[in-house]
């Protein structure tokens, strides 16, 4: 009787698992296939030479920071919803860069080649720049540019609390200069390492106030705001 009873029940569950596999199969296929914006910055003799970064659609994002003679080495990093929907919101209002032409085209300084890149399964569109006056993309370099100055600063304090304990205050005074600029999109990210720099009693004494005073400007600045500031208007 068991077996009959299996045997009756096996097209009501198959029919439910192939239900399913209709149902969730797109929304696979869709986090698969979501689209990806890439920044990348190339400016020879800087420091560094080499940005570049990527944000997915499914919420995931890598940095590359380094010199040109160094190895491609992307790491993966935490990007918020609401700045990675302000990059593809700006790309959106590029056309996601489809036959876009951002350039000057005019004999100015060398201020690096930036490039714009998306992709979605297949589809890929790029473009290319020196300097541009369109505002969109200026914006949209500038998101891009704050993430990877606030990435810098986070890799600079571990680093340097680390190895380097009496370096803590000068990356300090670099983090603090770049708050003041607006431009670092989270700069809650680094709350961690700036806890951690106030309560290490290995650090001269002027780097932990530092750093208490640097946490409590971000915390309440995030209180008051109630989300993360957002990059100032300038020329990347």
């Amino acid at each position: 009787m068991n077996r009959i009873h299996r045997s009756k029940s096996a097209p009501y569950w198959c029919a439910i698992f192939s239900l399913a596999a209709v149902l969730i199969g797109p929304l696979v296929l869709r986090a698969a296939d979501g689209a990806t914006i890439n920044y990348r910055r190339i400016f020879k003799g800087s420091n560094p030479e080499f940005i570049e970064i990527k944000i997915g659609e499914d919420g995931s994002a890598t940095y590359d920071i380094r010199q040109l003679s160094e190895d491609a080495d992307p790491q993966p990093f935490d990007v918020s919803a609401t700045v990675r929907a302000k990059i593809f919101e700006l790309a959106g209002e590029l056309h996601d860069f489809e036959g876009l032409d951002l350039d000057v085209h005019r004999k100015i300084a060398d201020l690096g080649q930036k490039t714009l890149r998306y992709e979605k399964a297949g589809e890929v569109h790029e473009t290319h720049y020196n300097y541009t006056l369109d505002r969109t993309a200026m914006q949209l370099a500038l998101v891009f540019e704050g993430l990877f100055q606030q990435q810098r600063d986070l890799m600079v304090l571990e680093q340097k609390l680390k190895y380097d304990r009496l370096g803590v205050n000068d990356a300090l005074h670099q983090f603090e200069q770049d708050l003041g600029q607006h431009t670092i999109p989270e700069p809650e990210r680094l709350l961690p390492v700036l806890d951690r720099i106030a309560a290490d009693s290995r650090v001269v004494d002027v780097a932990r106030k530092l750093s208490r005073a640097l946490a409590e400007r971000i915390r309440t600045s995030s209180s008051s705001e109630g989300a993360a500031p957002q990059p100032a208007s300038s020329h990347p």
